[in-house]
């Protein structure tokens, strides 16, 4: 990477009245987020595929759920790192001026938002968050920290641990009905709201970064097209080129943990 083309994004981002950042699976890989795919164990024969499915929580719900608590356990071991720190100030500072948008459910951003505005703890109700809540992200396709009635749609934001021994441990809900993991499943559409909101910042934005994403999951890849169509900027940051390079005003190649903190110090 050139330095001229990192002062270059720096100015881009600084002259931005309002900045969309859209991260992937890219920004999290330094903390060591795992991919959930070819490790040991009970989960080898069944591909995420077979198990992130409402079909197959209608199957057998106790499967599932003893996925999604092995995939906690895994995801409570990594921390954010420094891009998930930089962005979370980034959006701490003004708050009506940057929209995080993530397609990644594993909760980093909203620790670095948390320790970066000096909160230890989650909220227990959703009701009050908080300096952290400016700079917490929409998250297009959910958060595997949170639990939601699959009946009612109710959200737990801060759920105990869960006990898939049987059927009857299972989580439920108020209502009587099974809780699940908050996470968009293959076959299911993208909350409206969420995805709508996101499109909604693209479009008033300036400035998209478009950071450690593959680009091509839609609509969410879509989020850097909307801003450059309205005439807005695109800077990319990722290990390799992606559909968005062809576009983008200045794409920086290497890693989020290293790029980020020094685009946006």
């Amino acid at each position: 990477m050139h330095a001229d083309h990192l002062t270059r994004a720096r100015r881009i981002v600084e002259d931005a009245r309002r900045v969309v950042v859209l991260t992937g699976a890219g920004v999290s890989a330094e903390s060591g987020i795992p991919t959930f795919r070819g490790e040991a164990g009970l989960w080898k024969s069944h591909r995420p595929e077979e198990l992130a499915t409402p079909q197959a929580f209608r199957r057998d719900p106790r499967l599932v759920w003893e996925w999604y608590a092995w995939r906690r356990t895994l995801v409570a071991r990594c921390e954010p790192n420094q891009a998930h720190r930089a962005l979370a100030r980034f959006a701490l500072a003004d708050a009506s001026r940057t929209t995080l948008v993530t397609q990644n459910v594993d909760g980093l951003h909203h620790q670095a938002a948390r320790a970066e505005a000096g909160e230890t703890t989650a909220p227990n109700d959703g009701t009050t968050l908080g300096l952290a809540e400016s700079a917490y992200p929409l998250e297009v396709h959910g958060a595997i920290h949170r639990d939601r009635c699959s009946s009612c749609g109710r959200l737990d934001e801060a759920p105990g641990r869960v006990d898939a021994e049987s059927a009857d441990s299972l989580p439920t809900c108020g209502c009587g009905a099974l809780m699940r993991p908050d996470v968009v499943w293959f076959g299911e559409a993208l909350d409206p709201d969420v995805i709508g909101a996101s499109m909604a910042a693209a479009d008033e934005a300036d400035v998209c970064l478009v950071i450690g994403t593959s680009a091509v999951v839609h609509p969410a890849a879509s989020i850097p097209e909307v801003t450059r169509r309205r005439g807005g900027r695109v800077v990319e940051v990722n290990l390799e080129p992606t559909p968005v390079t062809g576009y983008a005003d200045v794409t920086l190649l290497g890693t989020a943990g290293s790029l980020v903190p020094a685009l946006l110090a």
